[in-house]
């Protein structure tokens, strides 16, 4: 993973963000009752306002709001509950300049998300519908393409590849390009290989370890934050560990994924990630 920095601009819809003075952390809200990390505690609008103001004074420079739970067995969330959750949260972090990033893959959550004031649409489907992707295109807003195989209620019956890292890689590469083709500047597309999302043990490892690889020239995201792999790992190791309790071992991760590479981390823990972040760019950067 011994890799060469390269400094990133990643347009949005009415600004841009940089990687060059260090890694981005995008800051994550849940305003679901059923998160896998911290499901109800941020469900209620003024608490999940809080929450979000509280990463971003951590220092976050993401705020990603989502409405609807994508942990493994998750069931969907209709489109009118999933904009109740959504839209007066981002529209109250966007009042007070927050970058805020939207995580959906409904089209109408994505537009009044957008017109509220989100910068960037973190869609877990990787743009699978038309509709998003034109939408994205049209309003100019920064997007994540992310891998999923399979979705949140079946993705980790038997996940398969013929080789993961080649195989998302591939993919993201194909659905960077397909969104390029239908209008979507290139300078605003981050992609994400999805761990947890249709992956076993070995394949979450195996992506980590090849992130070098991925990207296909665009900047990538990656998100390990609290885990399931890693309470296997630490389970391994002795210690069984609540989502919560795995933020140590998400830091691991997070300087390990910078220094292969990475652009942006996504986790829950905005303060010490920040932290761990810079002291990971101060040690790959001196390669220059």
């Amino acid at each position: 993973m011994n890799v060469t920095f390269r400094p990133i601009t990643w347009e949005l819809r009415t600004r841009s963000l940089t990687n060059e003075d260090h890694t981005l952390v995008m800051g994550v809200v849940n305003t679901t009752p059923d998160s896998f990390s911290d499901g109800g505690r941020w469900n209620e609008t003024p608490e999940a306002i809080r929450h979000g103001l509280q990463l971003w004074g951590d220092g976050a420079d993401i705020v990603d709001v989502g409405g609807e739970s994508t942990r493994p067995g998750a069931e969907p969330v209709g489109t009118a509950e999933e904009l109740k959750r959504v839209v007066p949260v981002v529209e109250a972090l966007a009042s007070h300049g927050i970058v805020v990033s939207v995580d959906t893959a409904k089209p109408q959550v994505a537009e009044a998300a957008i017109l509220a004031g989100a910068e960037i649409i973190n869609d877990v489907t990787g743009l699978g519908d038309p509709d998003m992707v034109a939408l994205c295109a049209a309003s100019g807003v920064g997007v994540v393409i992310m891998h999923m195989q399979g979705e949140p209620r079946t993705m980790q019956v038997d996940p398969t590849y013929n080789d993961v890292v080649a195989d998302v890689g591939q993919f993201l590469s194909n659905r960077a390009k397909a969104a390029v083709q239908q209008g979507i500047d290139p300078a605003r597309i981050v992609i994400d290989p999805g761990i947890g999302f249709g992956k076993t043990f070995a394949h979450n490892l195996a992506l980590l370890a090849g992130i070098s690889l991925l990207g296909g020239g665009h900047p990538v995201l990656v998100g390990t934050s609290r885990k399931r792999f890693l309470g296997t790992i630490l389970e391994q190791a002795g210690r069984v560990s609540s989502p919560e309790d795995r933020d140590s071992a998400t830091l691991a991760t997070v300087a390990l994924a910078i220094a292969g590479g990475a652009s942006v981390v996504r986790v829950h823990d905005a303060a010490r990630t920040a932290d761990a972040a810079r002291t990971a760019d101060a040690i790959v950067r001196v390669r220059e």
